[in-house]
């Protein structure tokens, strides 16, 4: 099987050069800190600039594409910003030389669609804000969706290690970079390489007993550990969690690394946004983990922005998919209260 999308070979330049320059922004976190005096800067720049480096691109290969972003240029064009401003600028003209300000600014703001169309992307410039700051984990996320379809994702992991032995919390020199087609399989290759041969993942083929490797957010208000303990002792196993940031959490089910992502539901109200899991989920998905919601029913990227239609996130092992979800049902995890 081999790996084909009119968009792969572009996109894979696309996100590459992205992941360079979010590098090298979170490797110069206290020189753009003291420049900017702010200590959240770091991560704004790196949003802003990826942003407008995926959007120039894709627009320039189809000039009428529809991009549903999570950033607005409106703070940087608000003149009290200029010095942030002019830090995302000359991050896309690291690589983008020849880009004016007005231009870098005006494809930030194109990443507005709805995702009421048939066709369009969605894109996550820097999903792990607090890990970037953390100088760990973090993800470049952009997808493909079509008549509510996941169709295409690709994702880098500026310091994730292909090394699965190696250390998570600290920053891999080169990174790695996923992509995955619906029904074309999940694929791994270095992260700072346009031409680096890629490699089929498959995720991990668990066996009933075994402990069960969870991959959970090291933020716990970004899930619920405790709960996520429960469910897996109540399976009769033991957790071994494996803690990092961002949608980096599904390529390392993918590839087989851990047994388990859960995104339990902390608040009431919250509804996931498709940035944050559609390129993540595809490329689960073709490595054959099973994704769905915490009550099992499918992910549904056919309601705009947001996942309206489900609850929580289980990304798993597809014979250890099904002894979570219904165990998370008998434990009641994640059911609204009152």
């Amino acid at each position: 099987m081999t790996i084909t999308h009119p968009a792969l070979d572009a996109t894979r330049r696309t996100v590459t050069a992205c992941c360079r320059v979010a590098r090298s922004i979170q490797r110069d976190l206290e020189r753009v800190k003291a420049i900017t005096k702010d200590d959240r800067s770091p991560v704004t720049v790196a949003d802003y600039a990826v942003q407008a480096i995926v959007a120039l691109d894709l627009l320039a290969v189809d000039a009428s594409a529809l991009i549903v972003g999570e950033e607005h240029a409106a703070l940087l064009r608000d003149p009290q910003q200029a010095v942030v401003r002019d830090a995302v600028i000359e991050a896309v003209q690291r690589i983008r030389p020849a880009t004016s300000a007005d231009e870098v600014l005006d494809a930030i703001d194109h990443c507005d669609h709805d995702g009421s169309a048939g066709r369009y992307w969605t894109l996550d410039p820097v999903d792990g804000t607090k890990g970037f700051l953390r100088g760990q984990q973090y993800a470049i996320a952009l997808a493909m969706i079509e008549d509510g379809e996941v169709t295409f994702g690709i994702m880098g992991c500026p310091n994730l290690p292909r090394n699965q032995t190696a250390a998570l919390d600290h920053p891999d020199e080169t990174g790695t970079l996923y992509t995955a087609t619906r029904g074309g399989g999940a694929w791994e290759l270095s992260g700072d390489r346009e031409t680096a041969k890629p490699r089929p993942i498959e995720a991990a083929a668990y066996e009933a007993g075994a402990p069960v490797r969870v991959c959970e957010s090291v933020e716990a208000a970004h899930s619920n550990q405790s709960d996520a303990a429960r469910i897996v002792e109540a399976l009769g196993s033991t957790s071994h969690p494996v803690r990092l940031d961002s949608q980096c959490k599904y390529a390392v089910v993918a590839r087989g690394q851990a047994d388990a992502y859960l995104r339990l539901p902390t608040r009431k109200a919250y509804v996931e946004k498709i940035w944050d899991h559609a390129a993540g989920y595809l490329i689960a998905h073709e490595s054959g983990a099973t994704v769905s919601d915490i009550t099992g029913a499918p992910l549904d990227f056919g309601h705009g922005a947001r996942l309206e239609a489900n609850r929580g996130v289980v990304c798993a092992a597809s014979a250890l998919h099904s002894d979570l979800v219904r165990m998370i049902s008998e434990l009641g995890v994640g059911k609204p209260k009152g």
